[in-house]
């Protein structure tokens, strides 16, 4: 294989020899060590033979009568010919394809999905700062994870999460403010009481008067912490309670997981690739090596309406597939395992599950279905303003 790539690079030339006799020449040729790669007549007094570039001195010395005339090369003599020949076309090509590479590097646009107009400025001029801005290059996956962390270290009194998508020669940045108790709130009268039904563990109360004890059941809007301070049943002041309060809430849910699962896992290589498409073949410029499997994000460049031919920009990021086979037992687990993510997903650091049980298991169509019962220890404050105004005592 080696010295066939080798032969066909190798610089050849297609010689037109005339005169009489051509077979006795040809055998002279042989006798001088002259490989004849290639032989094909034309008539009996005129051939065509492929010699290699090297020998052609020593055939011009021992042509005698013969005419000879090279015809055509071959080898990188034709290749170096070709490239002569079209040095415009295919300097303007390759020129093409490095200004397409480049444009597919700069950032064209860039996008804040969130409502509040002060938090996008905010975060386009912060990005501006870290050089992410329009017709400027785009930054790796290490570079942008540095500015996400830095911009919620930053601001992490108004930033809940945030998350920067390159898409083609767009950035689209996804936010959630952070929110915070309102002041103006905090300072009206009011009454802490149950955000849901629960039975109540924990109470830590600042301001106000607790009317509830521990290990008492309450429901949603039941007052725990009274913003009413009274003596002898009488309410001599009205105040903001504030405090926190901490119950056992349930829940019950339903959990589905399969026996057989096919799960794609997004792995960090991310690579950016030119691909030129003719009809139904692709051709991937300086994609050396490729993914075995991959989630591909599309941007075409250029497609033309009568031409069956598209360039495009892709973004290709490496996906890990795995087949996984389980038995009824390891489902449950499993299912156990990703019910409690879910509840876990959406309780505070010192918010935690209690306990969990499985009330029924039912298998439907190659998976199962798994009802399962939480007791979770959760923050249940919630506020009732005080409408009430404090009247005076009227004197007699």
């Amino acid at each position: 294989m080696k010295n066939s790539f080798i032969f066909l690079f190798e610089n050849k030339f297609v010689v037109n020899i005339k005169g009489k006799n051509i077979n006795r020449f040809l055998k002279r040729l042989i006798s001088n060590k002259i490989d004849l790669l290639d032989v094909k007549y034309i008539n009996r007094n005129e051939v065509n033979i492929k010699i290699r570039a090297s020998d052609y001195n020593k055939l011009k010395e021992i042509k005698t009568i013969y005419d000879i005339l090279i015809v055509d090369t071959k080898g990188m003599l034709k290749i170096k010919k070709v490239i002569k020949i079209n040095s415009v076309l295919i300097t303007t090509f390759f020129l093409g394809i490095i200004f397409l590479i480049f444009l597919s590097n700069v950032i064209f646009d860039i996008e804040v999905i969130h409502t509040n107009r002060e938090l996008r400025t905010l975060l386009l001029n912060e990005l501006k700062e870290d050089g992410i801005d329009r017709l400027k290059l785009q930054k790796n996956y290490n570079k942008i994870s540095k500015i996400k962390k830095r911009i919620l270290s930053k601001y992490k009194d108004k930033i809940e999460w945030l998350e920067i998508e390159n898409v083609g020669t767009k950035y689209i940045v996804r936010v959630e403010e952070r929110k915070l108790p309102n002041k103006d709130v905090e300072s009206k009268n009011r009454h802490i009481v149950a955000r849901k039904s629960a039975i109540i563990k924990k109470i830590d109360a600042e301001t106000g008067e607790i009317v509830k004890n521990i290990n008492d059941y309450v429901k949603q809007g039941d007052i725990i912490i009274s913003g009413e301070i009274k003596l002898h049943d009488q309410v001599k002041d009205i105040i903001s309670a504030k405090g926190k309060v901490y119950g056992e809430v349930w829940y019950q849910t339903t959990v589905t997981y399969p026996l057989t699962r096919r799960t794609e896992e997004l792995l960090s290589n991310r690579k950016k690739i030119l691909v030129i498409q003719i009809l139904n073949k692709r051709i991937e410029l300086f994609n050396f090596k490729s993914f075995k499997d991959k989630k591909i994000k599309q941007t075409n460049l250029m497609k033309h309406p009568l031409l069956p031919i598209t360039i495009s920009f892709e973004v290709q990021q490496e996906l890990k597939i795995v087949e996984e086979m389980n038995t009824i037992d390891t489902a449950i687990n499993k299912a156990l395992e990703k019910g409690k993510e879910k509840i876990e997903e959406r309780l505070s650091e010192d918010e935690y599950i209690i306990s969990q049980n499985s009330l029924k298991v039912d298998i439907k169509s190659s998976k199962i279905e798994l009802d399962v019962f939480y007791v979770v220890y959760e923050d249940i404050t919630s506020y009732q303003l005080i409408e009430e105004i404090l009247e005076e005592p009227n004197e007699e």
